[in-house]
This record gives C-alpha cells, structure tokens and sequence, in this order.
C-alpha cells in the first residue's frame, strides 16, 4: 500500500495522541524541567542512555540520577572533578549499567561540550551538506563522547554496526523537533535528517504497515520506514513516532484497532501492498 493512503489516519492519530497529557510514563518528561538548553541536552542523553527495559524502572533510574546533578547539570559537569562524579553515582545500578558507565558518559558530555561549546555544535559540526540523513553526523558524535573520556559503545550505539540506534535517535527527536511533545532546541540540526527510533514495537508497525519486510528491527529497517514516512513529510519524517507508540500503551490505543480502522478507510486495497 502507498504510505501516502495512510496520510489521513496518521494525522488523525498525530491530532489525538501527540499532546503532552500523554506523555507520562516517558523519559521525554523529565526535559521539560529545563529551560537552558545546556542543560536539557545532558539531560536529555541521561534519559535516552538509561531508557532500557521497563518503564517504571526508567524513570526511577533517571530522577536517581538527575537528583544527585541538581538543577543546572551543565553547570555541575564544567566544575566537578572525574573522581567526584564517579563518587557520586557510585551506588547506582540500572540493568547493566553502572553507575562508572554513567560518570563516564556524562565525562564525555562534559569534555565534548568544553571542546565544542555544546553537543548541539559537536553534532553540527559533523554534518555533512550532502548527508541523507544523520548517521554519519551520529557516528561522529559518539566517538567524540567516547574520545573525550566517555562510555563505551555498549552504551551509546554507533550506526557503523548496522544497530537501529533507537536511543540515540530518540535523543535527536527530543532535541532537534519542536512541537507540543518534543521540547527541541537543536535549531541547526535539521528534523528532514532524522531517523525513525526502531524498537520493536515500532517494527511491528512498520511491518503491519508495510513500510519494510525486514524480519529484523534494525538499521536497515529503520531506514526504510524513515524513507517511507519521508514520502508523506519530507521536512519531518518522525512527526508520527511519539503518536504511533501510544499504540498498545496506552488502553484507549489499542493497535490493532487502529489498524483495522486504516483497513475499513481504505476499502479494496490490501495492507500488505508496498510502501
């Protein structure tokens, strides 16, 4: 099927779904807290870092860090020594990661935006005029992070191993668009450039829909379900992520519902024709 026959339930699914009342449970919530775009770009890779697992155990794990960050962690990051940030994340655990993992990212934050003046820059810098998208700009900025002292790649994915990236592109969601959900701030980041943050849940759309007919939630999906959400919006291919994910979280979205809706919209055309 044509993505562009699915234009009018996207919006209308967009419209209902993409407001701020429903975005708890999310770590997206704990951006808008900061108005200094230094800040909630710390704090905005914290919370896409640590989104791992179960909701709940999420949101536990990123107020445990923020708390002991304060108010202004860009602040914090420009006068604390390695040592006193290792101690004081020292005791935190969340699933595999460790409380060093995360001293060391935000290290690496604090080195890349001292080298830079921002990560918004560093990640700038790294774009390429003719770049499609912004993996390339992406792999840059985590090796940065990792140069700079950083996490290793267990933490932050890097594209050149094919993997879907769905936190990073998470992160970029959050601070490059700019609408009643996302809080943006990353003006010189172009949304045209953003990647579709793949998990599986999002896959099975993906499949349902017949953007891709990849058996695998990674890159390369991620990239064709991009390409095809690019044919309805070319200057912002992820506007219906954060919308799309209500479904089958919330009780009143249920998946499949929404799917048979498309299907009883679009009578005579199957779901499973190409995108």
């Amino acid at each position: 099927m044509p993505i562009r026959k699915y234009h009018a339930a996207l919006e209308d699914l967009y419209a209902r779904y993409n407001r701020r009342e429903y975005v708890h449970p999310d770590p997206l919530e704990f951006l808008y807290a900061y108005e200094d775009l230094r800040d909630r770009e710390i704090v905005g890779l914290v919370a896409a870092a640590l989104a791992l697992g179960r909701v709940r155990s999420i949101l536990r794990s990123v107020r445990c860090v923020l708390d002991r960050l304060g108010s202004h962690p860009a602040t914090l990051l420009e006068g604390v020594s390695a040592g006193r940030l290792r101690r004081m994340l020292a005791d935190f655990r969340h699933r595999f990661v460790t409380g060093e993992d995360v001293a060391a990212l935000l290290w690496g934050a604090r080195g890349v935006a001292r080298r830079h003046g921002s990560l918004q820059a560093c990640f700038a810098a790294a774009m390429g005029r003719r770049d499609k998208t912004i993996l390339p700009a992406l792999g840059t900025f985590v090796e940065e992070l990792v140069a700079a002292g950083g996490p290793s790649r267990g933490l932050l994915a890097h594209p050149c191993r094919r993997s879907a990236c769905k936190r990073l592109n998470l992160y970029l969601r959050w601070m490059v668009r700019s609408d009643a959900v996302d809080p943006g701030g990353w003006r010189r980041v172009p949304a045209s450039r953003l990647v579709i943050p793949l998990d599986t849940h999002m896959h099975r759309i993906g499949l349902a829909l017949g953007l891709t007919a990849r058996k695998q939630a990674n890159l390369a999906a991620a990239l064709e379900m991009t390409a095809a959400f690019r044919k309805i919006v070319p200057e912002d291919p992820v506007r219906y992520d954060f919308a799309l994910t209500r479904l089958g979280i919330r009780s009143d979205a249920g998946l499949d519902e929404w799917l048979a809706r498309c299907r009883a919209a679009l009578t005579g055309l199957s779901i499973t024709d190409n995108a």
